[in-house]
């Protein structure tokens, strides 16, 4: 059964279901597994330069004639030689983190694309909606990787009232009743990463996926927060060293911080790894096909809301 609404008639898919823009772990195989599935794949370009997006593209252009987006970190070096990449290519949907994406939106509205900035908060959506944005994504703390300081439960609430475009939620929801509160709050799809990196179709190392599956909703913690770039990781050995030498030697916390993503997602590396995952790490137990995950979520999602029209005024 399909879930038709704003966010799958905008971007041309089944359910509104979108991939979190994961650097090393949003590969074409996991993106075009999820537009198959019948959500919106994203390649994770935040690592990557001209050449590597180009190769991914058509990678992921040999997996699926489905919608797929391509996600850009603004702090990256790169950015505006990736934004040419997308326009060159005609990527459908293009979503942005870390930044303010609004001198680029016009231009790449006018190559056909469809623009979706991620937002830490209601004064970023409204601005960003001004500017032209198609849809916004309301990440909370709860999320895996870089975060903002506000939940999702306030933040999708806050930015709901604050925009007329759709909002998409994401931070802390692997399920059909994250999904289902997240519609409650506003919310007219929902982007899930760490969920993802849980699936067969992931790229990513078996001791990552094994550490999500393993983990409780108690096993993430916030590093680099005093180094200006906060990011939830699964606690490692790894992870308690990166907070200590945040206080007693700042300048080291981020020497060993440099190449730990990839560490983690392509090695599997525990102990110089940094394993971004969100909270949800403690509601995922298996380790499942991206089709079966997709559908199982848009069942509890529609049985949740079936019983929720149940309860008496």
């Amino acid at each position: 059964m399909s879930l038709l609404n704003k966010i799958c008639e905008l971007f041309g898919i089944k359910y509104p279901i979108i991939m979190g823009g994961m650097s090393w772990a949003g590969t074409p195989k996991l993106a075009a597994a999820v537009s198959e599935a019948g959500g919106l794949g994203i390649i994770g370009a935040g690592p990557m330069r001209t050449a590597d997006l180009e190769n991914a593209i058509n990678e992921l252009k040999t997996l699926t004639d489905k919608p797929f987006g391509v996600n850009i970190i603004l702090v990256s070096p790169y950015a505006e030689e990736l934004i040419e990449v997308v326009k060159e290519h005609k990527v459908p949907v293009v979503t942005f983190g870390a930044g303010n994406p609004a001198k680029y939106i016009k231009q790449l509205k006018e190559n056909g694309i469809k623009v979706v900035p991620v937002v830490a908060s209601d004064n970023l959506a409204r601005m960003v909606e001004r500017s032209g944005a198609d849809a916004v994504i309301a990440e909370g703390m709860e999320s895996g990787g870089h975060i903002g300081e506000i939940t999702t439960f306030v933040l999708v609430n806050a930015v709901s009232k604050s925009v007329n475009i759709p909002v998409i939620a994401a931070g802390g929801i692997a399920d059909g009743h994250g999904m289902a509160a997240a519609f409650a709050l506003g919310a007219e799809g929902i982007q899930m990463g760490t969920r993802f990196i849980a699936s067969v179709e992931a790229d990513t190392h078996e001791n990552f996926k094994n550490m999500i599956v393993k983990s409780g909703i108690r096993d993430t913690v916030v590093t680099g927060a005093s180094l200006g770039h906060a990011a939830r990781v699964i606690k490692t050995r790894f992870a308690k060293k990166v907070k200590e030498l945040e206080v007693s030697s700042p300048l080291e916390a981020e020497n060993i911080l440099i190449g730990s993503l990839r560490k983690a997602v392509r090695n599997g590396d525990i102990n110089e790894g940094s394993f971004m995952a969100g909270q949800s790490i403690g509601l995922i137990k298996e380790i499942k096909p991206v089709k079966e995950i997709i559908e199982e979520i848009i069942n509890e999602f529609n049985a949740t809301i079936k019983k929720l029209e149940e309860f008496p005024l």
